[in-house]
Formats: structure tokens, C-alpha cells, sequence
């Protein structure tokens, strides 16, 4: 079922369980297939999904529509509250404060909740899901340039490179190296500049016993830093390769 909202149709669920809200790579909201919205109703959306708390009208209104003042911002937010309301049950709690309605699946809050389990080296790799790196690929609504939106990106962007790093190096430990080697690709493909994410990857490839391959990481990733910035990688990346060749 794919319904729009841009015309005003009325969406009748019979609860929110089936409801997802996607925010990595795209806004994407389902229920029994796509619901579409306008952008100011997916702004809204997306900024109580990210919230961890309900969130007072006039706050919301401001960070919404900064350009405008407090009596035309409010205006916008009733609008767009007014076009969601054609979605049934209610997707958004009113009252007291603003929030996303309990049993609604958001794929951000799903991605933290499982990066918490991934950092936490007592718990097994069993208990991640059959393929936990997936969850951390994409950046969040990358193509939106929304001043409230900024903080959020870039602290989802350290959890999910700090997920990578770990889920490289826990692979590598467990002997599962393709998977491994994928999660450090996923790493310094997110951030090419940062040493964690090179150094988790040439560890598995060492590991591995694959030395040739831990060269070739360290050559290019020194090569990135020469070109980009103008540096080299640390003294004890370096030394994680004993004995490599003098570049020429």
C-alpha cells in the first residue's frame, strides 16, 4: 500500500506497530507500505524521532522555522500538525509536549540500541543479528541541511564509526574475517581520514595472515593523509607493520 499525504488522504492503521520511520540515507516513513509526506511533515517527523524526549511546541516551532518569528513559526507547526492529523491512530502525542507515538520503529534509535551492544565486549556476537554491520552504513538524512539536524548527524556519524572499529576487531577475534574486513571497509569508507578505522582494518588483515594486504591498507590510507593534509600516520600505526619498506 503506498499512500499521499500530499493530497490530504486519510491513512487508517489499526495501531503503530507496524509503523517504521527510516532517517539513515533517506526519510522514509511506512505503514503497510510507503506513506508519502511533505517535507515540512517529514522535518517534523524526523526531528521528534530523534528526540529522547517529548518536546514543547514553541521549542519545536524555533528549530524548525529559525528564519521566521515565534507567531509565524507556530502557525507553520499547527499546519503541519494539521496535515499529520489525517493519519490514524495518531502518529504524533500532543499533549502535553510533542512526541513520536510510542510503538513507532525508528531505524536511528534501533542502530544506537544495537551499537551499545556491539561496544559492550561481554556480550556475545551471537546476540547482534545475523549482519549488524548494515546498520551502520548509510549517514543520517545526509541531503538535509537543517542547522538542528547538524549535532544529531555527527553524533550518530562517531557512534557508527566507533560501532565499525569494534565490530571489525570482534569479528577479527572470532575468526570470522570477511566479515571483519567488511566492517573496516565500512569504517574508512565513512571517514577516510581517521587512523582507528584503518588501524582496526589492518589488524585484520594481519590477522589473517595477509601482510601484503595490511601494506597496501597503510600505503594508501599514508597516501591520503600526505595528499589531503599533508601528515603522516602515526608513530605507532607504523609500528604496527615491523619491517615495512621505505616508501620511495
Amino acid at each position: 500500500m503506498s499512500v499521499d499525504l500530499r493530497d490530504d488522504v486519510v491513512v487508517l492503521a489499526s495501531s503503530n506497530a507496524g509503523r517504521r520511520v527510516d532517517l539513515l540515507q533517506r526519510f522514509e516513513l511506512t505503514d503497510e507500505g510507503r506513506v508519502h509526506l511533505p517535507l515540512v511533515a517529514q522535518r517534523l517527523l524526523a526531528f521528534l524521532a530523534l528526540s529522547d524526549r517529548p518536546q514543547a511546541r514553541v521549542h519545536t516551532a524555533g528549530l524548525l522555522w529559525p528564519d521566521a518569528d515565534e507567531r509565524h513559526a507556530s502557525a507553520n507547526l499547527r499546519s503541519t500538525l494539521w496535515r499529520i492529523s489525517s493519519i490514524t491512530p495518531p502518529i504524533i502525542v500532543r499533549e502535553p509536549a510533542l512526541s513520536l507515538s510510542p510503538g513507532v520503529t525508528v531505524d536511528v534509535r534501533n542502530a544506537y540500541a544495537l551499537a551499545s551492544r556491539v561496544l559492550d565486549p561481554s556480550l556475545p556476537l551471537s546476540g547482534l543479528g545475523s549482519d549488524p554491520t548494515s546498520s551502520f552504513v548509510e549517514d543520517l538524512l545526509p541531503d538535509w541541511n537543517d542547522e538542528w539536524l547538524l549535532i544529531e548527524r555527527e553524533r550518530f556519524r562517531q557512534v557508527r564509526l566507533h560501532a565499525l572499529e569494534a565490530l571489525c576487531d570482534r569479528f577479527s577475534e572470532a575468526c570470522l574475517m570477511m566479515r571483519a574486513i567488511e566492517a573496516g571497509f565500512a569504517a574508512v569508507t565513512a571517514d577516510p581520514f581517521r587512523e582507528s578505522g584503518h588501524r582496526a582494518l589492518i589488524r585484520a588483515h594481519m590477522r589473517e595472515g595477509n601482510r601484503s594486504e595490511a601494506i597496501r591498507q597503510y600505503r594508501l590510507y599514508r597516501q591520503i593523509l600526505g595528499e589531503e593534509l599533508g601528515i603522516e600516520p602515526s608513530l605507532g600505526l607504523s609500528e604496527m607493520l615491523s619491517g615495512l619498506p621505505p616508501s620511495r
